[in-house]
């Protein structure tokens, strides 16, 4: 059990309490969740973080991202695990939010692999019970991160939110159907409006390091084979940070509702105020010319290890983001070669390593 610990901002965060909104994100220590709150914090928001601070990679540089955003007078967070049901009551009650963004859980294709029962923990129970509060709490938006692998075994492509989507892969994927079906079936009972976002490839400046451009800059730096899986044949639709926090950030003033909210080619469901929306640069890039534009960056040549496709992968991967440009009149666009030279920028200049 992680000890539940609370962090404040540079001042009273109840000041002023309901003269700003209140967002109640999961996952603020995490990459994508430690950025939605930057800008929200930025905006002017007031942010309760919730993190487990578990030790699927580096508790340091989670801490540090922390620590930045507790440098926001708006900022407060807990430090418990989203299965602790009494400590997720507790901090969403006291703190009252409009909104709950949640981004939090475990994470990782390939280590779902190797741990699955920790997919279903974080991923399935602890989404019912974020689900639960938002509930209590009558938010007036529930949104909840999903994958890109869920469309898992379909082939047509850019994958559109209102394609079949049955066919996951591995059970990290599995359990964010899951989470999608969950709530959708939430929506459905109490109401209570929902939308569901599936990330494409996430990466950029604080990323995670088990992702391949953490890991690919570090080999390169380091001199170290890199593993490069289906011998390079492979594509993804990179999304930079930037790009998707804004995304979510404009999704959360598209609340999904009745008929009057729905646009051309919209997945807003039938039966409830539930929606699913695709954030993605909609650009299928070649792994090859990604780590080519890491080597570039870096201005050093990578040693290749070439591998065979790993189970649960998928070849490709490429988002229709129509509409999410449709509901918020954004779409990512960042190129590929200048997110992957800003992230190699974050890089060198947090671990103090020269090009």
């Amino acid at each position: 059990m992680v000890p539940v610990r609370a962090i404040r901002g540079g001042a009273d965060w109840r000041e002023g309490a309901r003269d700003v909104r209140r967002a109640f994100i999961t996952g603020t220590a995490g990459f994508i969740g430690f950025h939605l709150a930057e800008l929200l914090l930025q905006e002017g928001w007031a942010v309760a973080g919730f993190d487990g601070m578990t030790d699927y990679y580096d508790v340091s540089l989670k801490r540090r991202r922390h620590e930045i955003l507790g440098q926001h007078a708006g900022f407060s967070a807990t430090e418990a695990r989203l299965e602790d049901m009494e400590s997720l009551q507790r901090a969403v009650e006291a703190f009252a939010p409009d909104i709950i963004v949640h981004l939090a859980g475990q994470a990782g294709v390939r280590y779902s692999l190797e741990n699955p029962r920790s997919y279903i923990d974080a991923n399935v129970v602890g989404t019912f019970n974020v689900m639960e509060c938002a509930r209590a709490a009558g938010v007036a938006h529930l949104l909840l991160a999903s994958t890109s692998s869920v469309y898992g075994a379909n082939t047509e492509m850019p994958y559109a939110e209102t394609q079949k989507a049955d066919t996951q892969l591995t059970i990290y994927a599995a359990t964010k159907k899951a989470n999608e079906a969950m709530g959708h079936a939430w929506a459905h009972i109490h109401g209570l409006p929902t939308t569901a976002f599936r990330f494409f490839t996430v990466y950029g400046p604080w990323g995670r390091p088990d992702m391949a451009l953490f890991k690919f800059t570090r080999g390169i730096l380091e001199g170290t084979p890199i593993d490069i899986y289906n011998n390079g044949e492979m594509w993804r639709d990179f999304t930079y940070v930037t790009d998707l926090v804004r995304g979510i950030r404009a999704l959360i003033d598209a609340v999904p509702g009745g008929e009057e909210t729905q646009v051309a080619g919209d997945s807003l469901s039938p039966a409830a105020p539930f929606r699913i929306v695709n954030i993605g640069n909609s650009d299928k890039v070649r792994l090859l010319d990604f780590v080519d534009a890491i080597e570039a960056s870096l201005g050093r040549k990578a040693i290749r290890n070439y591998m065979p496709m790993q189970t649960g992968d998928v070849p490709a991967t490429w988002a229709d983001a129509t509409l999410l440009e449709t509901l918020t009149g954004q779409r990512p666009r960042t190129p590929f070669r200048e997110g992957v030279e800003e992230f190699v920028r974050w890089y060198c200049d947090y671990y103090g390593v020269a090009r």
